[in-house]
């Protein structure tokens, strides 16, 4: 199988999976999970033959396929892997093939459910994979439909409310995206408009052979804000982030470990794939805004986590905590000298944010998974009714606590990592934000550890279905030890995630710094023009 082959396959098999289940009988239950489990399994070893491949010197695009789709407005399905690129594109076949087995507890309409789950990781590979920005977006709208039926059919007493929630913030930034991706297109000169994401940095950078003109310095500030705002819903940030907490908690457990291991992320990596290097100068302009929200989401993620008495809702707004640090490790670039980028601290920060991405996207999926067990036996997520599982089951709360160590960012585990390199490159450009984001770790571990103080310490279970509660499955063990084992191994190893990315991080850093110096020097000449006159 070639490269170029490996990527459409990538995309796309889940979608032929999801095509050949629609003609299996409904009532065939073990066929349609045992077919939708081997297509998410052949879709995880294409990722990973794709690993294999990838070659760590090279900073670029690699793999490229370009084939026009609508010649008449160079619309091309245009597809390509960096290593930017590559840890997203593995983490999302591993987490889909992990939710998918944890989809076994899923107990009506299965055909439907099933056929849906593929078509969201088709749609999520599709995202990570476009270098075209019509295309990129045609991926991102296609994601919107299943995960509104998942949750709005398979989810909890509130299910419609939440579903609907999703679905209009997630449009509301899909408009936006629109309106910047317009922007970008009728102003990209030369011998014709181009959704070349590729081509489009060039231009930017003003390294671009074949476009000639593109978004003047205060357009580019129009273009980032509409573009952050559309990520910073999906990542999301305060204060956008309302439709998040009602999503995970309607949720089935499977999508919960989706929408926090990998459509959180989707934000992140469309700030850096497509904000940054197309708005060098925006970004500039805005990074201290973005540090800041980055710093308020960490602290208010936390405290609302702190007020929770619901298992599940605790998770969901550690989520908004811990994404915080991706939005400061992006933003904290500072500019000397009127044009000079001090570039070392701020590719630390990239580095960091984007381990973070990754750290998160396994100890999230983990966490919502290990309350999904136990929600499966005792139908309540009531912290105040817990307590005392470490007696009933040993396993489960062994596994539990590993994975929200994970979450809380204990050294030794994935977490740490990317929050640490994160505070770092913060104290170079804010020691006070720096100081606070820090902070954040204290409440983090608050947290954590009060909730498992009270859903696995204590003397006895206090709440409903004590009867119920059995030890974990061999099905349910999998899942859990799996990604506590990652967990581990990317915190002993984080080289494995750094070594991926570091030559395609430190191309976009130096991209990001020719962007800018050429956008300000199309603002001194502007001044010294109007001076003249």
């Amino acid at each position: 199988m070639t490269p170029e082959f490996l990527l459409t396959a990538i995309i796309f098999l889940p979608a032929i999976g999801a095509l050949v289940l629609s003609i299996i009988d409904g009532k065939a239950v073990d066929a349609i999970r045992f077919m939708s489990l081997g297509v998410t399994i052949a879709t995880f070893v294409l990722t990973l033959m794709l690993w294999m491949q990838f070659d760590y010197e090279t900073a670029g695009i690699q793999f490229e396929v370009s084939k026009a789709w609508i010649p008449n407005w160079n619309i091309f399905y245009r597809l390509g892997v960096d290593g930017i690129s590559l840890p997203l594109v593995v983490l999302t076949s591993l987490v889909s093939m992990l939710s998918c087995v944890a989809s076994w507890s899923i107990n009506k309409l299965h055909k439907g459910y099933f056929m849906l789950f593929l078509l969201l990781e088709t749609g999520m590979m599709g995202v990570f994979l476009s270098l075209d920005f019509f295309l990129f977006f045609v991926f991102w709208e296609v994601m919107l439909l299943p995960m509104y039926f998942l949750i709005g059919v398979w989810g909890g007493p509130r299910k419609e409310y939440a579903a609907l929630k999703f679905f209009l913030y997630t449009l509301a930034g899909g408009v936006l995206m629109l309106i910047a991706m317009l922007m970008f297109y009728f102003n990209s000169g030369g011998t014709e408009h181009s959704f070349n994401l590729i081509e489009l940095a060039k231009a930017a950078s003003g390294t671009s052979d074949h476009i000639t003109g593109f978004l003047s310095p205060s357009m580019q500030i129009t273009a980032f804000v509409l573009l952050f705002i559309g990520f910073a819903i999906k990542l999301p940030a305060f204060p956008v982030h309302t439709w998040l907490p009602d999503a995970h908690v309607e949720a089935p457990t499977p999508i919960s470990m989706i929408l926090a291991g990998v459509l959180l992320k989707l934000g992140g990596y469309g700030i850096i794939r497509i904000a940054f290097p197309l708005c060098p100068y925006g970004a500039a302009y805005a990074a201290y805004a973005l540090v800041a929200i980055g710093v308020i989401s960490i602290i208010y993620g936390a405290l609302a986590a702190l007020a929770q008495t619901d298992f599940k809702r605790l998770v969901a707004y550690s989520s908004v905590s811990h994404m915080g640090y991706v939005l400061i490790g992006l933003g904290v670039w500072k500019i000397t000298e009127g044009t000079t980028v001090n570039s070392d601290m701020w590719l630390m920060g990239i580095n960091g944010a984007m381990f973070q991405m990754v750290a998160h996207g396994i100890s999230s999926a983990g966490m919502f998974f290990m309350v999904g067990v136990i929600y499966d036996r005792v139908h309540h997520r009531d912290l105040n009714k817990f307590g005392g599982l470490m007696g009933l089951m040993p396993l489960y709360s062994g596994l539990a606590a590993g994975l929200f160590f994970a979450g809380l960012g204990l050294p030794g585990l994935c977490g740490f990592i990317g929050e640490i390199f994160v505070v770092l490159s913060t104290w170079n450009y804010s020691p006070l934000l720096a100081i606070i984001a820090a902070s954040g770790v204290i409440l983090t571990a608050g947290y954590i550890l009060w909730a498992l103080q009270r859903v696995y310490l204590g003397a006895e279970y206090k709440g409903p279905h004590k009867e119920d509660i059995t030890r974990m499955n061999a099905r349910e063990a999998s899942v859990a030890i799996v990604l506590l084992a990652i967990a581990i191994v990317l915190g002993v190893f984080p080289g494995i995630i750094f070594d991926m990315m570091h030559a395609s991080t430190s191309a976009l850093v130096e991209s990001m710094k020719l962007g800018y110096q050429h956008a300000a020097d199309l603002v001194k000449a502007a001044a010294d023009t109007q001076a003249m006159r």
